[in-house]
């Protein structure tokens, strides 16, 4: 056998090796990693300002979403005006639960507006330009917030970094709309 095809022959079987043990210390580490998913909870609180009502809620909870949570969530963000419930996407929860983490803050979100009927958005888009025709709000998808203790224009650029869908900055009315739609800020 050559001096070569021993370096060669070497070299693979401590190429084996190598990927044996990263692959025993990969699957080692799993079931740590898909515990910790799995143990993870994540919860909101929330202040309505138009109905003065409150809500804390761990909506995510044991490695996935807690539909009772989600109901209670779907009846907080309903359209104050009519009182009609729509299903709330939870892509719009895990924006806000990651904007609380970012800004290190735990008080309760301030809620100008979550769900809003065909009725109320053609109403508020009379009297706004500002209120989109197709408002994601009606579909359940966007969510108008503010977080006391952080600065509103810090709330939008932290929400722009996530570049996880929509964002508007309201400096005036004081509050950041969200959505989960695609990625555009204004």
């Amino acid at each position: 056998m050559s001096r070569d095809s021993l370096r060669s022959d070497r070299f693979c079987a401590g190429r084996r090796a190598f990927l044996g043990r990263s692959g025993a210390i990969l699957l080692a580490a799993a079931p740590a990693a898909t515990w910790a998913r799995a143990a993870e909870c994540r919860s909101l609180s929330f202040v309505h300002t138009h109905t003065g009502e409150t809500l804390t809620c761990a909506y995510y909870q044991a490695g996935g979403y807690a539909p009772s949570q989600l109901g209670r969530v779907n009846h907080f963000l309903r359209d104050f005006r009519t009182g009609e419930v729509h299903r709330i996407d939870p892509g719009v929860l895990d924006i806000l639960f990651d904007l609380k983490t970012r800004a290190g803050c735990d008080e309760p979100f301030h809620v100008i507006s979550g769900y809003r009927s065909p009725q109320t958005n053609a109403m508020l888009h009379s009297r706004s330009s500002g209120v989109a025709v197709h408002s994601l709000h009606m579909r359940g998808q966007a969510i108008d917030v503010r977080l006391p203790g952080v600065a509103t224009k810090r709330l939008q650029e932290l929400a722009l970094t996530l570049r996880r869908g929509g964002v508007g900055y309201y400096p005036k009315s004081d509050f950041v709309h969200l959505d989960t739609g695609r990625v555009r800020f204004w």
